[in-house]
């Protein structure tokens, strides 16, 4: 049979419990419809009655204890208290009556005020006691009520979820920072998400793409300062780029756009593996989404996993890329090249490899990540097994080239792991140029030819080396150059303690040595961007733990190979051993003693090298050995059963990295160079970070298109300060919430003035 949603018997005014109940509430009570038919009622201010309904909703299993809380706006730990009172007491128990006071009897209103009018007069706290007959605890609380204006009763765990859905309490925000006038002075504090009940009914049965975000005025949203990372997030083409590449997600409740914003955020909190969700409040980043709640771990997982089954996460990468070239191409006139080394700990039969942070060989994965000039990641591609930087570096070259998208030349820079003559004749061919450190041993330059050379940051600071500047020529051993030399330029310097001399090849002629010798320094930015995402952003993660079976036709060092050299190297050190020892023995036989004189027969001469003809035969043994085995076998025959870890879904993961880490950079950068803040060089990814798990209130506007985020002080005035000149910064973007039509507006509020100090 076909599955069909149920039919909508309930009145047209009830807002649905799961897909079999629904519930009406208005200022004469509560009723709750169960399949049409009218099920409990009770009346306005029968908290038992109602209280008795959420229960029995639970109980006939007509919808879960989480959408029964849901719709009778309390936490599901309430039901479960309230279904504990019923069992244990009956009905009466559900009355939940607090036991003592209900209020502080004394500090009545006019007794604040009173109190206030002593303390504004210039009375001590024991004076203030002794006129009024409280405690001089009473009075400070007193004059707290009275500095802080109107404050929400504290009321008992037992009764905090028993306020009936509407409208919230209004309270007055902190005063709005200049440019903010036209905000409303009052908006409801932690008001309640849009029911999104019915959509997820409908979702359930694929009737709907996807659930556009809706926004509710609300004020001291726990993560509103995430909306912050909004216009970078965007200026990274990951969702312009993820829309291109695949299209659309299945219908479902959350889109594309969500998925991505939701994935974003949680990495910029730090949680950036799926697990992470299970650590952030729903509600409160679902409030940032512009829904109910945020997706659960099996839901990112489920969707990744869909993203991941098309297998075009590489593609979805290189656009990323593309896009960021083309917003800024004078931070891709320089690209560093390098491998990071993801090491592996389950239990997967993984091939081994060099891990240098280990420093001995083990399971792990090879990752070649190309960033632009400031270190900021563009590109990543999963290298093979085994393959060296200059293997990954010649297949590159395609990519870099439609990454750059024209003929210009781009200065490419590495280390020495991508060392090879013919690697940088390909370079030069294909329209690169070369920027790396010379391997290998090479004669000193005389320190006659070292010149001070200066050279001018993008920061304005001033770098002096002693550099020489030569040119040398190599050798072309493999390829179709074979033979043929290739001139570079050579630029050179001392260590920090001028004990050796290091070197610099470039191809570029133009850059003066002292940019040569800044461009090579700085592709350590590209080792700060692995450790600040490792810290941050769990970038060694297993963000899936799947598995597949690796090529087996692969071809793969033979390690038969390498035992039998050891093998020839021992019989070398054999025969190395042995005409020692007979050049010893002949020359002991060719000087006697004074007076005396000795005969060498051939007989004596063959006893004295016998030890060396058998060391000879073994050495040519050996030698015929190691040349009869194959240098390389196929995979199956060397490690059967050997497994690579699921790459698409790394890749899916890495992107949403790349996109995390370039937007904290873009703010980060913008501290410093926009808002004057004078510690930005110490203090500005630390301050991004706290700005971005800050709260504040969240206000739509659809009459003007506009969604204002006015962000809560932060600890220090001046922190204050340079978000708020950050959020000028922002506004001129005009950037707009991804799946609706509200331009962003960000403010933030003053803070309180000091009380005065009596």
């Amino acid at each position: 049979m076909t599955m069909q949603p149920p039919l909508p018997l309930a009145p047209r005014d009830a807002r649905p419990i799961g897909t079999a109940a629904a519930i009406i509430e208005d200022d004469t009570g509560g009723r709750v419809f169960v399949h049409g038919n009218l099920a409990y009622a009770w009346d306005c201010g029968d908290a038992a009655a109602r209280r008795f309904a959420a229960v029995s909703l639970v109980r006939i299993k007509a919808a879960t204890q989480l959408e029964v809380a849901e719709a009778f706006a309390v936490k599901p730990a309430t039901v479960r208290r309230w279904e504990t009172w019923l069992t244990d007491s009956g009905v009466v128990g559900l009355l939940g009556e607090r036991k003592g006071p209900k209020r502080k009897s004394k500090l009545t209103a006019g007794a604040v005020a009173r109190i206030q009018t002593l303390r504004d007069g210039g009375a001590s706290y024991r004076a203030i006691a002794a006129q009024t007959g409280v405690s001089e605890g009473s009075v400070r609380n007193a004059i707290v009520l009275a500095n802080d204006g109107a404050r929400t009763e504290e009321t008992h765990p037992a009764t905090t979820a028993d306020v009936p859905p509407g409208p919230q309490p209004a309270v007055e925000t902190d005063r709005p920072a200049a440019g903010s006038e036209d905000l409303p002075a009052q908006v409801p504090v932690l008001a309640d998400p849009v029911d999104r009940s019915g959509e997820r009914v409908l979702a359930r049965f694929g009737l709907i793409a996807s659930a556009p975000p809706v926004f509710t005025v609300c004020a001291r949203a726990p993560l509103a300062g995430l909306l912050l990372a909004v216009p970078a997030l965007t200026a990274t083409g990951l969702i312009e780029a993820a829309h291109t590449v695949y299209g659309e997600l299945p219908n479902g409740f959350y889109c594309l756009d969500t998925m991505l914003c939701e994935s974003v955020f949680r990495a910029l909190l730090g949680a950036a593996r799926a697990e992470g969700a299970a650590r952030i409040d729903p509600p409160a980043l679902g409030r940032v989404l512009g829904l109910d709640r945020s997706p659960e771990v099996k839901t990112i997982r489920r969707k990744i996993r869909c993203l991941a089954e098309s297998g075009k996460a590489g593609d979805w990468i290189a656009a990323m890329a593309a896009r960021y070239v083309a917003a800024r191409p004078e931070q891709a006139a320089v690209l560093y090249v390098d491998g990071h080394v993801r090491a592996y700990q389950g239990v997967r039969k993984i091939a081994k490899t060099h891990v240098p942070r280990l420093k001995f060989p083990a399971p792990a994965t090879v990752e070649t990540w190309v960033a632009d000039a400031g270190g900021d990641p563009l590109l990543v591609v999963l290298a093979e097994p085994g393959a060296s930087l200059a293997a990954e570096l010649r297949r590159l070259i395609p990519e870099l080239r439609t990454m750059v998208g024209d003929d210009r030349r781009v200065l490419v820079g590495f280390d020495r792991g991508g060392w090879s003559p013919t690697l940088f004749a390909d370079l030069h061919a294909a329209g690169f140029d070369t920027l790396t450190w010379r391997k290998g041993k090479t004669a000193d330059i005389e320190d006659s030819a070292f010149v001070e050379h200066t050279h001018i940051d993008e920061h304005g600071r001033h770098h002096t080396w002693a550099l020489a500047d030569t040119e040398v020529t190599l050798d072309i051993a493999d390829g179709p150059r074979a033979g043929e030399v290739f001139a570079m330029r050579q630029i050179s310097l001392f260590d920090a303690a001028r004990t050796r001399q290091m070197h610099i090849l470039t191809t570029r002629r133009d850059l003066t040595p002292g940019e040569v010798r800044y461009r090579m320094g700085s592709r350590w930015r590209q080792e700060n961007h692995y450790r600040y995402a490792r810290i941050h952003f769990d970038f060694d993660s297993h963000d899936s733990y799947r598995a597949d079976k690796d090529d087996p036709t692969r071809m793969v060092p033979n390690p038969a190979k390498k035992t039998a050299y050891a093998q020839v190297e021992k019989a070398r050190r054999a025969v190395h051993s042995a005409e020692t020892t007979s050049d010893t023995e002949l020359l002991a036989a060719h000087s006697p003693q004074p007076g005396t004189s000795v005969v060498l027969t051939n007989a004596m001469i063959n006893t004295i090298n016998a030890d060396v003809h058998a060391a000879e035969a073994a050495l040519d043994a050996a030698t015929e050995i190691h040349q009869a085995i194959p240098t390389r076998l196929p995979l199956a025959q060397v490690h059967p059963g050997q497994q690579v870890l699921d790459t698409e879904t790394k890749l899916i993961h890495h992107a949403i990295r790349i996109a995390a880490y370039n937007t904290a950079q873009s703010l980060a950068r913008a501290i410093l160079t926009d808002t004057g803040y004078t510690r930005a060089d110490d203090e500005a990814h630390t301050l991004i970070r706290t700005a971005l798990a800050g709260s504040g209130d969240i206000i739509p506007d659809h009459d003007t298109g506009t969604l204002h985020i006015r962000l809560d002080p932060l600890p220090a005035p001046r922190h204050t300060a340079a978000i708020n000149e950050l959020c000028n910064v922002l506004n001129d973007t005009n950037t707009v919430y991804p799946g609706t039509n509200l331009t962003l507006r960000y403010s933030t509020k003053s803070h309180r003035p000091p009380r005065p100090n009596y």
